[in-house]
């Protein structure tokens, strides 16, 4: 039996101004099935996660270049 699906989320690549992302949003609405599209306010919490994952993956670089010997 196959799934359904209720919902799907769209990370944008980066943040985009309020006001520049009313047409973007349009268009999605435009799609057959779509009910309604809402956005999500960037806060410190996501320059938070974004930070650490950027800082974790820096680090996990940095042991493939500069494996520790012993």
């Amino acid at each position: 039996m196959t799934a359904k699906i209720n919902m799907i989320f769209v990370l944008l690549e980066k943040d985009i101004r309020e006001d520049e992302i009313d047409s973007l949003m349009h268009a999605i609405k435009m799609i057959k099935g779509v009910l309604d599209v809402e956005k999500h306010i960037a806060n410190p919490q996501d320059w938070l996660a974004e930070t650490r994952a950027k800082n974790e993956l820096g680090q996990k670089l940095l042991e493939v270049i500069y494996p520790k010997e012993g």
